[in-house]
């Protein structure tokens, strides 16, 4: 039976995946801050798939939560596959939020990620064979959230993911690495960060286990980059092809209009 640890399992994309992995026939090891939310989501999937579920507790933006994780990639069973999900945003523009809460999200999105690829790879490139799927977003493709940090953390997501995926020591290992893209989702993310989702209009909004299937669609097919959706695929092109005087008069600027 292959294994997927996944991070931020407990709820959104993260709970999706874990969902989706366990009909797959997938073993799991659940990562997420709260050890109860992990339990009764441990005890759901084995409840509804009859999968084996490991829980892990861990706050993957300090360094004893990583070292914790990068322990169970490195020298615990072997893990198949990696899905760094676990990650943050913030309602209120960069000059308010203070460099501490900013560096909290940074610490979550681009370090865990980081130190958690480098323990997965390690193990992956000596057994020659294992996969890593980094979620990040359409929104680190070109200015479409203003006066935020979320979008540069995502950007780094996506070089990072293509930088390693592309390499010869990855390829000729056999390690698949795939990014993937989604906008914006029906998820617990944005009440979390206090973001409304009043905005944008319905059509916009993707459902998670459509854009789960996607992303481990692509991931099988060997993509480096999933986007999932027609509409979030065109967004995508315009973002990286457009001139950025265009773009980023569509783009949502928290610090001056608000959409509640």
């Amino acid at each position: 039976m292959p294994t997927a640890l996944i991070t931020g399992a407990t709820a959104g994309l993260g709970r999706a995946f874990a969902r989706a992995l366990a009909r797959d026939g997938y073993g799991l090891v659940l990562v997420a801050r709260s050890e109860p939310a992990l339990t009764k989501t441990a005890e759901e999937l084995r409840d509804a798939h009859g999968t084996a579920a490991e829980v892990l507790a861990a706050d993957l933006s300090t360094d004893e939560g990583c070292d914790a994780v990068r322990a169970r990639l490195v020298s615990g069973p072997r893990v198949d596959l990696l899905v760094n999900n676990a990650g943050i945003g913030h309602e209120r523009p960069f000059l308010t939020n203070g460099t501490a809460s900013e560096e909290r999200l940074l610490d979550l999105n681009v370090r865990a990620v980081l130190r958690l690829t480098d323990a997965a790879l390690t193990a992956m490139t000596d057994r020659r064979g294992g996969a890593i799927l980094n979620v990040a977003s359409v929104a680190g493709v070109g200015p479409s959230w203003l006066s935020s940090t979320y979008p540069a953390s995502k950007a780094w997501v996506i070089a990072f993911t293509e930088s390693l995926a592309w390499s010869r020591q990855v390829r000729e290992a056999g390690v698949r690495m795939t990014a993937v893209l989604p906008g914006y989702t029906r998820t617990e993310f944005h009440q979390r960060a206090g973001i409304p989702t009043t905005f944008p209009p319905a059509w916009l909004w993707l459902d998670a286990d459509d854009v789960v299937r996607t992303a481990l669609r692509d991931l099988h097919r060997g993509k480096v980059i999933s986007v999932p959706s027609l509409r979030y695929k065109a967004a995508a092109w315009m973002l990286r092809h457009l001139p950025r005087s265009l773009t980023r008069q569509g783009a949502w600027d928290i610090s001056a209009h608000p959409h509640r």
